[in-house]
């Protein structure tokens, strides 16, 4: 996601994923675009929590003025 209503593009993206241990984490990173940005990692035990958490924080973002950008496969 991007806002563009600033005089710098920020970026927004949140992530699910799953990893060795068997958890589920969120990954989220905001920042300036074109230059390194902050990221925060939560964990979570089950794929729900960790699918709604990422949505809140998505819905979240959209109220702040980030627009989506697409989808990547």
């Amino acid at each position: 996601m991007t806002r563009a209503s600033q005089p710098r593009a920020r970026f927004y993206r949140v992530e699910v994923a799953y990893n060795l241990f068997g958890e589920y984490s969120v990954i989220r990173e905001w920042g300036p675009r074109g230059a390194a940005g902050q990221h925060l990692l939560v964990w979570f035990s089950n794929l729900r929590d960790a699918c709604a958490a990422a949505d809140r924080w998505r819905k979240r973002a959209m109220q702040r003025g980030y627009v989506s950008e697409g989808t990547t496969v």
